[in-house]
């Protein structure tokens, strides 16, 4: 039982380096030249790096944090085979090491403990755990940007939408998992919480009138002016 605890330990240590790997933060200074936490809303994340820096900055920070998040809670899959580990442990700590992951990109080591609110962190750490309810909070997180244009309210809105699609889906998080519903609904619900509490300052922007709109999207201006025939 003490080399369990052990490894389950190591696991979670793991999980807390790979989400501090502030991947905004080392592009932006390796690439830029520029420290992202200096600029912008002051988040070292991938919508401050799509505002600040753009597009091309803003996909690979998307992408390795999705990743260091999926990769954290996938790993603790190891412990299945540890017959001191139930099936419904098993999906604790994978809950657990969600937390530790996130926590680790908000709190990051590597970067003096300053990081982003670990939006793209969770939505990877989640896909590890249910892919298809990650895939449907990621539908509403679309629907509402594509209309809105604010990334904050998306992710709020996908945010609290979380605990209703594990609701929904609790069939399938039996199948796989056993029972585990109440650990399901009480982290979906924890998960609404932490992302409305990261985002209270864009709220009080939204309430404002003053949070800024991301476009990824922009028609062109012409700006060749027509001559005027004789």
């Amino acid at each position: 039982m003490i080399l369990t605890y052990y490894c389950i330990a190591t696991l979670f240590i793991i999980a807390y380096l790979l989400g501090s790997i502030p991947s905004a933060v080392w592009i932006g200074k390796r690439y830029y030249g520029v420290d992202i936490r200096e600029h912008g809303s002051k988040n070292a994340g991938t919508t401050n790096m799509l505002r600040v820096l753009g597009k091309r900055a803003a996909i690979p920070v998307f992408v390795i944090d999705f990743v260091k998040g999926f990769v954290a809670v996938s790993i603790m899959s190891l412990m299945q085979y540890d017959d001191n580990i139930s099936s419904i442990w098993l999906i604790n700590l994978k809950i657990a090491a969600v937390f530790v992951t996130v926590i680790g990109h908000i709190f990051p080591i590597f970067a003096h403990f300053k990081g982003g609110k670990g939006v793209a962190t969770l939505i990877g750490a989640v896909t590890g755990i249910q892919p298809n309810i990650a895939l449907f909070c990621f539908g509403v997180w679309l629907l509402v940007f594509m209309i809105s244009h604010y990334v904050s309210l998306a992710s709020i809105i996908a945010g609290c939408a979380f605990p209703i699609f594990v609701t929904i889906f609790s069939g399938s998080i039996y199948r796989r998992y056993g029972d585990t519903s109440v650990s399901f609904i009480v982290f979906s619900i924890v998960v609404a919480v932490l992302l409305v509490w990261t985002h209270r300052k864009n709220i009080e922007r939204l309430i404002a009138g003053t949070e800024s709109k991301i476009y990824i999207w922009k028609p062109r201006k012409d700006n060749n002016t027509t001559k005027k025939s004789n």
